[in-house]
């Protein structure tokens, strides 16, 4: 049965069926599913007004408005289930599998999170230094994002993973994407500054995720630290200390003098032990989560992954996010080459074909050929994703001033590693500055700025912004040559302040009216030649001539847009007069001036940007 016309076209009425679509479908894939012709799909969605094309990617909103109209249940398949989906496809599952018989314990995963400057860094140095002091001497070699100590208790080594995230933007964004790295929270506060904004900020982002808080509290060495006092603030937050009856391990430390990093190592495994069943099974297909991603000079693609179930060897053929490729090494924190990797452990991967995003899934197939399509359809997925959330939705109302200007600021951005590109990418896309200004990220990048980055900043009209990278030869020289706009930063909150300033510079100036004075018309003299002149005494202000004005009479506007032509104390033409003192004022042309009438004069200044 078709559904009632829209603007002459009939449309399959679903009468509550549920179809499934990727994020960033077309109307073309919509019309498949429901069996309609997509020109009528384009058709209804503009006497709704939207104006999309049958390929276009359409955000979500846009196609439950279209669901709504045509009486289909549309559901837009979030990134896990269409990754689930995609697999199944393959005969593949992403999650444990087997008996429990194949289950062994697994190190616990950690994430270090609090405010900027708690010294949550510091800890993890104190912690790691500590480690490898006692047992690797000679030091760490590499940063890899994550990496794995081993501690002591009641006489039995026992591992544990540390994940260095950029921040709480980079932990959210892998639970978005369905990857739950982190078994334990360590929520470092500071004992002589006490619970900030971002302390609360991390403490939700870690009770959203549902995982256990060990509560680490930092510069005890210091002067005026108080532990007993952070202990009461996060009591408000729901952490109440052991030694209050509750059921969280506050541990006092000091990153500096390496007190109490032994007492919190022993309280994170008392914690996994209590609250958390820590096993994967190490038989099934490898399968975990990307860590980190950089593009090595001498390696190529790096992915640093977290194994969670299953042992990932050398020569399996793997694929994380839209990369694939043959595990050619497997390499430790250190440096050192390692023939598997275990459940838990972290490693850095070479032989990927690109670099995967930070929180992509990896999993390892049976043929380079599977890991090839996958790969593929991931990253048409990916795309048509990315397409529809840039897509600025214009409707018929607004579509003349889009056609008539459409200023919109492009970026190219490069940077060090996957995880640092999505947090600065995600940043920026958050400003808001105006509806009539947008934002778009045309090229993202790990690496330095190549040649072939500047090619396209030029085709596009681009800002390229290096973060912690910096230009290569011949892309130095043709920035230089063709002018191309290359920014460098390692501070991203610097970037983010330069880009919003570049875009409130795009918008149009946006105008105030300020008051200068108003003059009460006292006398109206004739004069040849020039018309009537209002003799005026001022009032307020300052009347100055070729001032914008008006003239008032009984309260009501009687003429506005006016300019004062002539300003003249007695026989003398002057520039401005003041409060109190009388004067002729000439408004050109404008004749129909009375006495008792009120001339109010202004100018219009531009407005700075909030």
């Amino acid at each position: 049965m078709a559904a009632p016309s829209m603007g002459g076209v009939s449309l399959p009425r679903g009468h509550g069926q549920v179809v499934r679509l990727p994020r960033g479908a077309s109307l073309t894939d919509l019309a498949e599913k429901i069996g309609a012709q997509p020109a009528a799909l384009v058709t209804a969605l503009f006497h709704l007004g939207e104006m999309v094309t049958a390929t276009q990617s359409v955000n979500d909103e846009t196609l439950q408005l279209l669901g709504a109209e045509i009486e289909w249940d549309i559901q837009v398949v979030s990134p896990e289930d269409e990754d689930r989906e995609l697999l199944e496809t393959f005969d593949l599952t992403f999650g444990d599998e087997g008996d429990e018989e194949d289950w062994e314990a697994r190190p616990p995963v950690v994430t270090v999170m609090g405010h900027v400057d708690h010294g949550k860094t510091k800890l993890l140095d104190a912690i790691r230094n500590t480690n490898v002091v006692a047992r690797e001497a000679g030091g760490i070699t590499q940063h890899i994002g994550a990496y794995q100590i081993v501690t002591e208790l009641e006489d039995n080594e026992r591992p544990i993973t540390f994940i260095d995230t950029p921040g709480h933007e980079s932990f959210t964004a892998m639970r978005a994407r369905g990857a739950k790295v982190t078994d334990i929270v360590v929520l470092v506060v500071a004992a002589d500054d006490g619970v900030m904004p971002q302390t609360v900020e991390a403490l939700n982002h870690a009770q959203a995720a549902e995982v256990p808080i060990v509560v680490a509290v930092n510069k005890i060495d210091k002067e005026g630290a108080n532990p007993a006092k952070i202990r009461q603030q996060l009591t408000e937050y729901g952490l109440v200390a052991e030694e209050y009856g509750g059921d969280t391990m506050f541990v006092d430390v000091s990153a500096t003098t390496r007190q109490g990093i032994d007492e919190l190592l022993t309280a994170i495994l008392l914690t996994a032990d209590a609250s958390l069943d820590l096993r994967a099974n190490t038989e099934q297909d490898p399968q975990g989560v990307v860590i980190e991603g950089k593009l090595d000079k001498g390696r190529g693609p790096v992915a640093t992954v977290l194994v969670q179930r299953g042992t990932l060897r050398q020569g399996d053929s793997i694929v994380a996010g839209d990369a694939y490729g043959r595990v050619r090494s497997l390499l430790d924190e250190h440096g050192n080459k390692l023939k598997e990797a275990l459940p838990a452990r972290p490693v850095q991967v070479v032989g990927l074909t690109s670099v995967p995003r930070a929180g992509d899934t990896f999993l390892v197939v049976e043929e380079d050929r599977v890991a090839r399509q996958i790969a593929d359809r991931r990253q048409a997925r990916i795309r048509n994703a990315q397409n529809a959330s840039m897509r600025k939705r214009i409707s018929l109302e607004d579509l003349d001033a889009a056609l008539k200007e459409n200023r919109q600021l492009n970026l190219i951005i490069k940077g060090d590693n996957s995880g640092t590109v999505e947090a600065l990418e995600e940043a920026l896309m958050k400003i808001e500055v105006s509806d009539d200004i947008s934002l778009r990220v045309i090229h993202r990048g790990v690496g330095g700025i190549t040649k072939s980055d500047i090619d396209l900043a030029l085709a596009d009209d681009v800002i390229v912004l290096g973060f912690n990278v910096r230009a290569e030869g011949q892309a130095t020289e043709l920035a230089n040559r063709e002018g191309v706009d290359v920014r460098y930063y390692s501070v991203i909150y610097q970037a983010i302040e330069e880009i919003e300033a570049a875009l409130k510079g795009m918008l149009k100036p946006e105008y105030e009216e300020v008051a200068l004075g108003t003059a009460e018309v006292r006398e109206v003299f004739r004069v040849p030649r020039i018309g009537n002149v209002a003799g005026s005494i001022v009032r307020s202000g300052v009347i100055t001539r070729n001032s914008k004005a008006r003239l008032v009479r009984d309260g009501v506007v009687v003429a506005d847009n006016l300019t004062v032509e002539s300003l003249r104390r007695f026989k003398d033409d002057v520039t401005e007069v003041r409060d109190g003192y009388e004067c002729g004022i000439g408004l050109g042309s404008f004749n129909d001036i009375k006495i008792e009438d009120v001339i109010e004069t202004f100018e219009m200044r531009e407005k700075p940007r909030a």
